[in-house]
């Protein structure tokens, strides 16, 4: 029995939901269509969100033949049979999977989108800049989708339910439901509507009819993909706004992917980056609670996260080590420097006239005025300390007396 999701796929670029920025009267695919004329390119985005379709109905719409290759199992003799077929015409291909596709394929690939043998749309979940060969990339026009927002999944439900249950009544409220649940993926919901009008014989369904049958939501969250990413890169902006409630939404979330190293080398990162000298003891309290999520394994591994993740979303925070570093590498990276002063080096016969390095323990307060830094950088200040924390206020209260004593 052919599946709802292909039953209602639509066929033409007029029956697709969403997307107006590439489809609408002034998107490039529209201009595409009026000029008759398709471009390689490379559709990107999340799950569920119409790449596929999109690349099927603009052929169709334009009445085009098209070859279908997936990447993740077709190999570089099927794509070579593609390229050989007698017709002369140029070819387009349709690539799914394209973040999956061998180095072999893609050396094979590139010459022939060069000489124009095939048109190729590419689909992908991942970021093209990350996963696509350079120089494939830059033969390709790249379009990134957008997330199917709620009106866009209420359409498409309402389709669903018209093609396989149009007189079944449900509630607004349940309607809400599986669309949440769908997390912006539209399969998913399709899958679901066929699910629950399948086992329900109700005069009106009702949210919790809808709970008893989908216990778990969809969520995005392959850790080869960039909606994982995508949910780090939440988690270290939720505690850098020291927001503990979207912070653990997060944290939850990627626990679902069972993966974690990723999530507990970002930890680290955000408490030397965001913490940093506010809180500069939570660093070890971090290795404790990963070392302890390591050693308990799933589903265990959320306990010490979630009270780690809570203790550094309210921490003090402060990216002063971070901004001083950074701009050291910088100053680096664009060539400026010098030499290291000659007191600060090895001592050696053959400087018999070296400055002598002065031992600052010898002196009071362990401090003595000598240049450290190259001549050319000697009044550069690369930390700037913040008062956002007890800690960091004492550092920049010895900060602000070793600079004092500079200035005499």
């Amino acid at each position: 029995m052919e599946p709802l999701a292909v039953k209602i796929r639509p066929k033409k670029i007029n029956d697709i939901v969403g997307q107006e920025h590439i489809i609408g009267e002034n998107g490039i695919l529209n201009k595409m269509i009026i000029s008759k004329k398709i471009m390689s390119m490379i559709l990107s985005g999340n799950p569920g969100i119409g790449k596929t379709t999109i690349a099927f109905a603009l052929c169709n719409t334009l009445n085009l033949p098209y070859f279908v290759f997936n990447a993740s199992i077709d190999n570089k003799a099927a794509l070579k049979k593609i390229v050989d077929t007698n017709e002369k015409t140029n070819k387009i291909v349709i690539i799914d999977e394209l973040h999956r596709m061998k180095k072999d394929v893609q050396d094979y690939l590139l010459p022939i989108i060069e000489e124009g043998l095939i048109t190729m749309i590419g689909i992908t979940t991942v970021n093209p800049y990350y996963s696509v060969n350079p120089a494939i990339r830059s033969r390709c026009i790249l379009i990134k989708l957008k997330d199917l927002n709620f009106q866009n999944l209420k359409e498409i439900f309402l389709k669903g339910k018209e093609a396989i249950a149009k007189e079944a009544k449900i509630s607004e409220d349940a309607i809400e439901y599986l669309i949440n649940l769908s997390n912006g993926d539209a399969r998913s919901l399709l899958n679901n509507i066929e699910l629950i009008f399948s086992d329900f014989n109700a005069e009106t369904i009702t949210i919790e009819d809808a709970k008893k049958l989908l216990l778990s939501p969809t969520l995005n969250i392959d850790k080869n993909e960039d909606n994982y990413y995508d949910t780090l890169s939440g988690l270290q902006k939720s505690i850098r706004g020291s927001d503990v409630h979207a912070s653990l939404h997060y944290l939850a979330k990627l626990l679902f992917s069972e993966n974690l190293l990723p999530l507990t080398r970002r930890l680290y990162a955000i408490c030397y980056e965001d913490i940093g000298l506010a809180n500069p003891s939570l660093g070890p309290k971090v290795k404790a609670a990963i070392d302890a999520a390591l050693e308990l394994g799933f589903p265990e591994a959320r306990l010490p996260l979630s009270v780690i993740v809570i203790e550094m979303a309210l921490s003090p925070k402060s990216n002063s080590a971070y901004l001083g570093i950074s701009s050291a590498i910088e100053d680096l990276e664009n060539g400026i420097s010098g030499p290291l002063p000659i007191h600060l080096k090895i001592m050696s016969p053959k400087f018999p006239n070296q400055k002598f390095y002065q031992y600052p323990h010898d002196f009071p307060g362990a401090w003595i005025d000598q240049q450290y830094l190259p001549e050319e950088l000697k009044n550069k200040k690369y930390y700037i300390p913040k008062t956002t924390s007890k800690y960091e206020e004492l550092l920049k209260e010895r900060y602000e007396i070793i600079e004092k004593l500079k200035n005499k």
